[in-house]
């Protein structure tokens, strides 16, 4: 018997996310033979949030980008929100296969991250996704699998062991969402690089001879001028580092 407020299976779009993902297009028995292919839509999909936003994406738009009817689209996926779902798996395949089988747990975590930076920068509509409770495709599940399976030497349990893969995560998507935005800023502002400290310098320098602000003014002139991927590595060290010292203190022994 069906609970009041709760759909049916067949009725509930998670579970047709679900099939698509793991089953495909089923096979249709009546009507026009498809003529596209759930990849095709996929991948185009992809391409337009890709070259245009998240926001920009919809089946009327995906729709007229791969030569069909709007109407026809949802023949083979119903919605933005599964379209997204199906995206979201796609996107994680190319997270597979990042380290060797065997990899020691720190070549594991390095790889995790600095691929995870890679995928957003090359799709930062990723970050405007609420991925808190992923529908679990293919794709996730065995990506989970390749991270776990290179942390079995890790000396502690398995709710510590996801708690170490949570926060690396979150410096990965931290630190990029400040570069994607920061790269998006002189387009939302009008004003470019050059012309925003220009503006800004007079102040900077008036607070700066205030005395009101000792340490700021004490530090070298260089000290923004690192790059991101520098930046990003060494945070990733740092992190790794910490974590490697909690390794020898509870195995006793330098990995």
């Amino acid at each position: 018997m069906k609970k009041a407020g709760l759909k049916m299976a067949e009725d509930n779009p998670l579970a047709h996310s679900h099939r698509l993902l793991w089953e495909g297009l089923p096979e249709s028995r009546k009507g026009p033979r498809p003529t596209l292919t759930l990849e095709q839509i996929v991948t185009a999909g992809i391409a337009l949030a890709d070259a245009e936003g998240v926001d920009a994406l919809s089946m009327r738009k995906l729709s007229a980008e791969l030569g069909v009817g709007t109407m026809s689209l949802y023949r083979y996926v119903p919605n933005k929100h599964e379209l997204l779902n199906l995206m979201l798996d796609q996107v994680l395949g190319t997270q597979i296969g990042r380290t060797e089988p065997g990899a020691p747990w720190r070549e594991t975590l390095t790889a995790m991250a600095e691929h995870g930076r890679a995928m957003y920068l090359r799709h930062p509509w990723l970050l405007q996704v609420n991925w808190s409770r992923p529908v679990l495709g293919p794709n996730a599940i065995a990506q989970m699998e390749e991270t776990v399976a290179g942390l079995t030497e890790l000396p502690f349990g398995d709710q510590e062991t996801m708690m170490v893969v949570s926060a690396l995560d979150a410096y990965v998507t931290g630190s990029v969402r400040e570069e994607i935005l920061y790269s998006q800023a002189a387009a939302e502002s009008g004003l470019t690089e050059e012309e925003f400290w220009n503006y800004q310098l007079p102040v900077l320098v008036r607070a700066m001879e205030s005395g009101q602000f000792p340490a700021m003014a004490a530090l070298s002139e260089d000290v923004f001028d690192a790059g991101w991927e520098s930046s990003f590595t060494l945070g990733l060290q740092f992190l790794l580092d910490g974590i490697e010292q909690q390794v020898v203190r509870r195995t006793g022994a330098k990995q």
